[in-house]
């Protein structure tokens, strides 16, 4: 397999891949395009690398920036903008989960920190059950959100380590 082949099956696999964990399929193809390319491309060259409009390469990169996966940069003496990734894939990791956990995370532990101080009579058993329920995925949520922070903090190597440790 030559090497163009190998980047466009590694954007494909990356863009089917970010579907199946909830992200857009052409936010993920331009993240691999971007993961895969040397230098920044422009919005153009990222439109024609993988057939998408100018909407489309507009919204995913403002996207993928929000995210913070993509920075703009510009080049002296040019108009264009040039857009790059973080090769880096444990800073990607880091940022992914730390975007993650203040998108999906932060505001179930908000709403279920509200629901476990409801009040009730501990002798119904339809309080009883959800109370029991709110309170376990209250605490599971917690110790995800202190996993996740111990992650957003730690140095890669420290991480792993402290992980083969658990399955050892």
């Amino acid at each position: 397999m030559e090497l163009p082949e190998a980047k466009q099956k590694f954007i494909e696999a990356w863009g089917k891949l970010g579907s199946e964990w909830g992200i857009n399929r052409t936010m993920a193809q331009v993240h691999a395009l971007l993961l895969v390319t040397t230098d920044a491309l422009t919005t153009e060259e990222i439109m024609e690398e993988l057939s998408i409009s100018r909407g489309n390469a507009n919204m995913t990169l403002r996207d993928l920036m929000g995210w913070g996966l993509v920075e703009k940069q510009h080049k002296p003496g040019e108009r264009k903008e040039y857009f790059f990734a973080d090769k880096d894939t444990w800073n990607i990791a880091r940022q992914v989960a730390k975007e993650r956990r203040k998108r999906e995370l932060d505001p179930v532990i908000k709403i279920l920190d509200e629901l476990s101080k409801i009040k009730g009579d501990n002798k119904d058993p339809a309080y009883k059950t959800f109370n029991k329920s709110v309170t376990d995925i209250n605490k599971l949520a917690k110790n995800v959100d202190k996993t996740l922070e111990t992650m957003l903090k730690a140095d890669e190597s420290w991480f792993w380590k402290s992980i083969f440790k658990i399955f050892k």
